[in-house]
């Protein structure tokens, strides 16, 4: 073999290799500008769907609380219209009047009432009505008769409704409940007073014993308000001074 075709042959070679070296040299440096340009801009979307989450993460957080509000006004109206039938049943068919004509439990709200000629009961609470949903216990507070509370609420039911207070239906057992419930605010009336009693709206937390109403345990401020009342624990579902 010539000996300088080999030595031709070995320079062409090494010219090749160093050909096909530098090329790959630039499509890896090609391909880590790409790679880094596509890293920013991911960070830079990432940066921009964070600010959108926290931008609406608190409009989110209010929807979904109203939300919670609405049911729970809706459940509470619900065990108010339960009261009123079970204490209207316990003064005409049970012959009792004031405080004992008044559920004591929740349960018995649930057990409903018997239905006349039949051995099945009238219902008249639906066990989802029976929890609180603004809590995650989900027990309503009993509101008792002659509470401190329950006066505070009703001046606030007066003042919001333009010192005019809703009569309830007309309703003979309802007026009757009125007189024993909430005596004080005969005085109220009278005086057009819109004083708030020295109590907490919380007080009386216990879950047992004659009950006009319930309200929540939740104590956080509301989104929604009823009567012109912006904390949960302020709301009083109660048969009283309902059209």
């Amino acid at each position: 073999m010539n000996p300088s075709f080999d030595q031709h042959h070995k320079i062409l070679g090494c010219r090749h290799t160093a050909s096909v070296v530098g090329l790959s040299d630039f499509r890896a440096s090609a391909t880590r500008s790409e790679g880094g340009y596509t890293l920013v801009a991911l960070l830079a979307l990432m940066s921009v769907v964070a600010l959108f989450a926290m931008a609406v993460a608190p409009s989110l957080q209010q929807q979904s609380q109203r939300d919670r509000e609405k049911e729970a006004i809706f459940r509470g109206e619900q065990v108010a219209d339960a009261i009123r039938a079970y204490y209207k049943y316990r003064v005409n068919v049970n012959r009792v009047v004031g405080d004992q004509a008044l559920p004591s439990s929740m349960d018995q709200l649930l057990q409903g009432l018997p239905k006349p000629g039949g051995s099945k009961s009238i219902q008249i609470l639906r066990a989802s009505a029976a929890r609180d949903p603004l809590t995650l216990e989900g027990e309503w507070r009993f509101i008792h008769p002659r509470s401190e509370e329950l006066i505070d609420f009703q001046q606030s039911v007066y003042s919001y409704a333009g010192t005019i207070l809703p009569p309830p239906r007309n309703d003979r057992e309802m007026a009757q409940l009125q007189q024993f419930a909430v005596p004080q605010m005969t005085t109220l009336l009278n005086t057009g007073t819109t004083s708030k009693s020295s109590s907490s709206s919380s007080a009386g937390d216990d879950s047992s014993g004659p009950f006009v109403g319930v309200a929540s345990r939740s104590r956080r401020s509301s989104v929604l308000t009823l009567y012109g009342i912006e904390s949960h624990d302020g709301w009083i579902f109660t048969p009283l001074f309902r059209n």
